[in-house]
């Protein structure tokens, strides 16, 4: 061992002594103490990967981006990982690869239709318009919250060039009528599964995990999400052009495959013609995609490298801690809907969502809840196309279509809010919780609130 290598083992070793005693340490819960939906959960490992990679100072993507990509597709079971920055990048990335005229015919156009939910997060909906596309919005099922896949054809139209959903609070939707739909018609599939990392889904008689059955998946690694790096997300495939595609897109456009720090890996850097460019112009200079800049770092990804090993056991606790919650909240059926998982599914739960049955209590029982220190949660936009940024947008003008009333979601806008299941969670908090709902509708009974 050199003595570069030896120095900086004694600089983990530290590094690993100070989390453990400043980090790691964890106060009793008592009832009125603070519970977050979500948060980290990490030990040393994660702290001395990121002052591994701070140590040596490779700040771009690098050894540890391509370890996570790696270790990630083999975990999802696909044949490629493009690691982003975020993912709202990866929604992004995922989409604007549709748009690119490699596809030829598939290529998605301004002006071309993608189906979609109003119930949701905006940034699964954002590319689509931002592109110039048109959502067409249509209703979803309680208590599943997710698309109602029996409209699906009413919103077919002859624009109508793919599909995106995300996976609601780690509820997979019905994959196999929504992939069907895809396939009759020719259409792509984007899966959101930004929250749902781990999710199992039962397709053609095999249990696959979702953000693999589509054409293209994404996930996030934000704090609150299954994994985190602080920031970051990835965009996987088994299709590589559209591989080769999203790397594009992600890396400034460029038509060159290298990686960061890597020359002429296609050997032809200097060979070859490029639209009207000069012959033998610099390969690592041509661009094919009007791209972006949404690389993730090395010191990102060293968390995340930490962090997949953990994945196994955070999926396990949420399920946990959800059916610890569907248990003790059960006998309030006459006031409120439980969440039921999806037929065919096994999901890596990311909330617990509720909706209560009488429209007057969500805000008083999300009150009572946050009065008692119980973070909250509405089902992120509930209803897109009410919020202030679609106020410039016309409906049926070029600007989205909506298919039906969209009752559904409407209901998820006045009636539901959702508490966390995270791994941090024990079964103090959980009863807390649980109990604070039971309260809530005793002291409503004896007419206290």
């Amino acid at each position: 061992m050199n003595d570069k290598q030896t120095s900086k083992n004694k600089i983990l070793n530290l590094v690993k002594e100070y989390v453990q005693e400043y980090h790691l340490t964890e106060n009793q819960f008592h009832e009125g103490d603070r519970i977050s939906y979500a948060g980290r959960v990490y030990d040393e490992e994660e702290v001395c990967n990121l002052v591994d990679s701070a140590l040596d100072f490779w700040l771009t993507s690098g050894e540890y981006c391509q370890k996570f990509e790696k270790e990630f597709a083999k975990y999802l079971n696909v044949r490629y990982c493009s690691l982003v920055n975020s993912g709202s990048s990866a929604n992004l990335l995922a989409f604007m690869a549709l748009t690119s005229p490699l596809l030829q015919d598939r290529q998605i156009n301004r002006g071309d239709e993608v189906i979609t939910v109003a119930a949701g997060f905006p940034t699964t909906v954002s590319p689509i318009i931002n592109y110039g596309a048109v959502p067409v919005f249509i209703d979803i099922t309680l208590p599943t919250y997710n698309i109602d896949v029996r409209v699906l054809e009413q919103a077919l139209s002859p624009k109508t060039k793919a599909v995106m959903l995300a996976h609601t609070l780690g509820n997979p939707f019905d994959l196999k009528m929504v992939k069907l739909f895809c396939e009759k018609h020719n259409l792509w599939l984007i899966e959101d599964n930004c929250d749902a990392l781990g999710s199992i889904y039962s397709y053609g008689g095999i249990e696959k995990k979702t953000g693999t059955i589509g054409d293209i998946g994404t996930s996030s690694f934000y704090p609150p999400h299954h994994i985190t790096m602080g920031e970051g997300g990835a965009v996987v495939t088994d299709n590589p052009l559209l591989y080769k595609i999203v790397n594009s897109f992600r890396d400034w456009g460029r038509d060159c495959v290298c990686n960061s720090g890597q020359d002429n890996l296609c050997k032809n850097r200097f060979t070859k013609q490029y639209g009207k460019l000069p012959y033998g112009y610099d390969h690592k200079y041509v661009y094919s995609h009007f791209g972006y800049n949404l690389k993730a770092t090395e010191m990102q990804a060293a968390i995340g490298v930490a962090q997949l090993k953990k994945i196994d056991s955070f999926v396990e606790m949420r399920r946990l801690n959800f059916d610890y919650l569907n248990s003790k909240l059960s006998d309030l059926q006459s006031e409120i809907i439980l969440p039921i998982a999806t037929e065919n599914s096994k999901p890596s739960w990311f909330g617990y969502i509720i909706t209560v049955k009488n429209i007057e209590d969500r805000n008083k029982l999300v009150k009572f809840l946050e009065d008692r220190n119980i973070q909250t949660r509405m089902l992120f936009a509930s209803n897109m196309i009410l919020h202030p940024c679609f106020t410039q947008m016309s409906e049926n003008n070029n600007g989205y279509r909506v298919i039906g009333d969209l009752e559904n979601t409407n209901t998820v806008l006045y009636n539901s809010f959702w508490i966390g299941v995270s791994p941090k969670m024990t079964s103090e908090m959980l009863d807390y919780m649980a109990n604070s709902i039971h309260l809530f509708y005793q002291n409503k009974e004896e007419n206290k609130i």
